[in-house]
């Protein structure tokens, strides 16, 4: 990492709880603790809803994440073979995704906090699927061709 880079080192923990929403501000959430991890995920699906080469996440621990406001907005996807996608019923906004079988089952999607949350992505999910248009930066971080929890 370059000198100066804000990935440089990681954040100071940040006030909680932490709060984030979708771009209309119908629904709103909370995590009442520090997150546990962050994921970059490269799936096709990821990248169909998301629009990008991947989908940063961030993931609570169990029972830390709420919706405060705007819970009848939500609207969710649920493909025959992965997990939930929530997103606002009024501005499209993609909040989080909710996969049971996974240890980790909440991934707040992390352009939707108000400040920093904190941490940084530290695993690549689905580098198998990546998008051919765009490279996988040299960070490190490691790689696993599907799903970490596989």
């Amino acid at each position: 990492m370059r000198p100066g880079s804000r990935y440089a080192s990681m954040p100071l923990m940040p006030q909680l709880p932490l709060t984030g929403g979708c771009n209309c501000a119908a629904v709103r959430y909370e995590v009442s603790e520090p997150l546990v991890i962050a994921s970059y995920c490269h799936c096709k699906r990821c990248q169909r809803r998301s629009g990008a080469a991947a989908s940063p996440s961030a993931h609570p621990a169990p029972n830390a994440f709420r919706i405060v406001n705007g819970e009848d907005r939500l609207k969710c996807w649920k493909p025959e073979d992965g997990g939930e996608k929530w997103f606002c019923g009024d501005c499209g906004s993609s909040i989080f995704g909710r996969n049971l079988s996974h240890p980790d089952s909440i991934g707040i999607r992390m352009g939707t906090f108000d400040e920093d949350p904190g941490i940084r992505p530290s695993v690549r999910a689905f580098v198998a699927s990546a998008a051919s248009w765009e490279d996988l930066p040299d960070d490190g971080l490691p790689r696993y061709p599907r799903s970490r929890h596989a």
